[in-house]
């Protein structure tokens, strides 16, 4: 008996022991985990439960876990639940809870019939993972992925400048698809628009500040070559190191044709295609300031067609505005291209003429004065009168333009088809 004792003794140490060694492993476990009976009423939670969840084990035995449901899983999913386990069976799922501090969060479940030696459920095991992070991510992943597929043209790169994925837009701008730019890097795109100096910036920039973003022109399948807005950003990894680059574009061709129609619009002369009288104040102001900072020279010229009233009055105004279109023209191709002509008002039009003397400015006004008087203007002869200054220190665009106006009006009361130059001390005349 004695010895039949000491083995009971010990074998009941022993199962203590074992015993002991499971709820250690349980209650130190990383999954949360919970033992009801077959109500649903918690018998035992482990500290993962506890830390998840917000109770105290106090708070959590006898109750039921509606009290950490959130109210926003829906019915049929608990209807799932318990069919299953009624059915002796495993179920597994996701469920979204709340914690006791109100926040809602995911767990994934497993719930196992705990069966005693005769096979009848006495208890069920849950074993909860928080999936609130996973799901976060994977919500994220189907976000970005919809976006990739249906935002903007889109390039994703290694970070060698190896293209690795581009989306339906990037085919749709660019005229390649996916399988012909794979492996590649974006120089296939360089339309040669940009010099070296352009993409050290760009690269600067990006490599510094992890960003960049601009118009840039690029070259599509077909040869042609097009402006585009581009953001360019650098993807890192946990160690800092640059894992890929992200491009995001689209082609900005209508709104920069639109942009140049309204400057167009706002700086042109409807009817002879010059500049207007405001793009002209603009031009004369940047030279006076280039003048003041640097004394680079620059004249004016003022000029209106002799006796166009007559013409008006005799031919009609549409062989007037005619003719100034067709004046607008002859004058435009004597012009360099730094030099702006501008419709001043009615038959008057005025020459900007930057880096140039009073010489060489009298030279080209003979010139273009002759060229007029010689040439047939819808079937008619016609002259200008041209009225000449020169910047001084000190000028303003009123002191400019008061000044030609005075010998243009000299011009006209010496005759007409004739140069006035008014250089603020003396005054002369060039006839014909």
């Amino acid at each position: 008996m004695h010895a039949g004792g000491v083995c009971d003794t010990a074998e009941r140490g022993a199962l203590e022991e074992r015993f002991y060694q499971l709820y250690i492993a349980v209650e130190q476990s990383p999954v949360a985990t919970a033992i009801t009976d077959v109500t649903g009423r918690i018998e035992f939670v482990n500290q993962r439960f506890l830390d998840v969840t917000g109770y105290s084990r106090e708070e959590l035995i006898g109750k039921t876990p509606a009290m950490i449901q959130s109210g926003q899983t829906p019915d049929e999913v608990y209807r799932d639940l318990w069919a299953t386990l009624a059915a002796g069976r495993v179920w597994r799922g996701e469920l979204l809870n709340r914690r006791k501090n109100g926040e809602l969060y995911w767990e994934s479940e497993i719930i196992t019939p705990v069966r005693n030696d005769r096979g009848e459920v006495v208890n069920f095991v849950a074993v909860k993972e928080d999936v609130t992070e996973r799901r976060r991510q994977e919500n994220e992943l189907r976000l970005l992925a919809t976006a990739f597929e249906t935002g903007q043209a889109t390039l994703i790169t290694d970070a060698e400048m190896r293209i690795e994925k581009v989306n339906q837009a990037f085919t749709d701008i660019t005229g390649y698809r996916e399988e012909e730019v794979i492996g590649k890097t974006p120089k296939l795109f360089k339309s040669g628009r940009h010099d070296s100096a352009f993409y050290a910036r760009m690269w600067g920039e990006l490599l510094r500040f992890g960003h960049w973003q601009g118009e840039i022109w690029n070259r599509n399948k077909h040869g042609d070559i097009y402006p585009l807005w581009q953001s360019i950003t650098a993807v890192v990894d946990a160690a800092g190191e640059v894992r890929n680059f992200v491009a995001v574009f689209h082609n900005i061709a209508e709104r920069k044709r639109m942009e140049k129609e309204l400057e167009h619009q706002a700086t042109r002369d409807h009817l002879t295609g010059a500049h207007n009288r405001r793009a002209f104040d603009v031009a004369v102001r940047q030279a006076l300031h280039q003048a003041e900072q640097g004394d680079e020279p620059f004249t004016l010229l003022l000029f209106d067609i002799d006796h166009f009233k007559s013409v008006n009055d005799t031919h009609g105004h549409d062989t007037g505005d005619e003719i100034l279109k067709q004046l607008t023209r002859q004058v435009g191709h004597s012009l360099r291209s730094t030099d702006l002509l501008a419709r001043w008002g009615g038959e008057e039009f005025t020459i900007l003429l930057p880096d140039t003397q009073l010489r060489g400015a009298t030279t080209f006004a003979e010139r273009l004065r002759c060229q007029v008087a010689e040439t047939r203007f819808q079937g008619l002869s016609i002259t200008i009168s041209i009225g000449i200054t020169q910047y001084r220190p000190g000028d303003s665009l009123d002191d400019l333009i008061v000044r030609a106006d005075e010998a243009l009006y000299r011009a006209k009361e010496a005759g007409r088809n004739g140069v006035v130059i008014n250089s603020g001390e003396i005054s002369r005349v060039t006839e014909a």
